[in-house]
């Protein structure tokens, strides 16, 4: 078995994180619990995921000339994960994410960017060679979207396999759309970029014809404990997922997006590839964290 590149182009940031029995009104102050501070950021949390099952992984993303940032790159090279093309940024501060999680595993996030918003095309130029050196090149939104188009153009023009998590959702031309081998949208985001409101598994399908139609190969429509909807055009199918007690869903969707992009690199099959990273998310959210929450490969097994 091949395993093929994986380059990742995204956000690092470093989570902070308060335990409540409910999540806050507006207005209202409440006492929480215990506190993490963990690294996250959904690029980050993806190059985690994708490395810890066994992909082997280069991150492009940007972080502040500041301890978080200091941190992150050893975290990052203890997974080993390549960050020869982790940019330091002496200007802007680290991403941080404030986080509140509730007692049933719900969650509230606050996300501070920092130098995530400035990671821009020359930044991209410069890691141009790994992007082509990779077979599968894995994007979400919190970097700007001009940077996103860029890669996906380079990429896209290259023959590489280009998947998309639009998180958090933005409306989506259909020229970057027709640039992507994979979407894999929740059901809020798949109700933005599709403008279908997505209710159940009928109108799950209605968005992912959509988004099919307007140029995407293959569509992943991710449905929290129900499991993910797959559309590649010429059927629909529902994939379960494994029955879990979650404790904290923060960064299950990063979880299953690392995941699908190791089972596409291995070569398999896409229902197969749906099931794996739907376990991979399972086992997740089952955890307190965003990236320690990722499994390793052996634990989906």
């Amino acid at each position: 078995m091949s395993i093929n590149r994986i380059a990742v182009i995204g956000s690092s940031n470093t989570d902070m994180v308060i335990k409540t029995s409910k999540l806050p009104v507006p207005g209202e102050t409440i006492l929480g619990g215990d506190f993490f501070l963990n690294a996250g950021g959904k690029g980050a949390n993806q190059a985690v995921a994708a490395a810890r099952l066994g992909g082997k992984v280069s991150l492009i993303a940007k972080t502040g000339d500041d301890v978080f940032g200091r941190q992150a790159r050893q975290l990052f090279e203890n997974e080993n994960i390549n960050t020869d093309y982790l940019v330091n940024d002496p200007d802007h501060p680290s991403g941080v994410a404030l986080i509140t999680v509730d007692d049933r595993g719900e969650n509230c996030i606050v996300v501070a960017p920092g130098a995530n918003s400035y990671l821009v095309q020359s930044d991209i130029d410069l890691a141009q060679e790994e992007i082509l050196r990779s077979d599968i090149i894995l994007m979400q939104l919190e970097i700007p979207l001009e940077t996103v188009i860029h890669v996906a153009n380079i990429a896209y023009q290259a023959g590489k396999k280009v998947i998309l998590n639009p998180a958090p959702a933005l409306k989506i031309s259909d020229e970057l759309l027709s640039k992507l081998y994979l979407i894999t949208p929740n059901e809020t985001e798949a109700e933005i970029i599709s403008g279908i409101p997505v209710k159940d598994t009928d109108s799950a399908i209605l968005a992912a014809q959509n988004l099919h139609a307007r140029g995407v190969k293959v569509v992943i429509i991710t449905l929290g404990s129900k499991g993910a909807l797959l559309f590649t055009g010429e059927e629909a199918i529902l994939i379960p997922s494994p029955k879990v007690e979650a404790i904290d869903t923060t960064a299950a969707g990063d979880i299953f997006n690392g995941a699908i992009a190791v089972a596409i690199s291995e070569g398999l099959a896409l229902e197969k590839a749906v099931e794996f990273a739907c376990k991979a998310a399972a086992i997740s959210v089952t955890r307190m964290g965003a990236q320690s929450s990722a499994p390793y490969k052996n634990e989906i097994k």
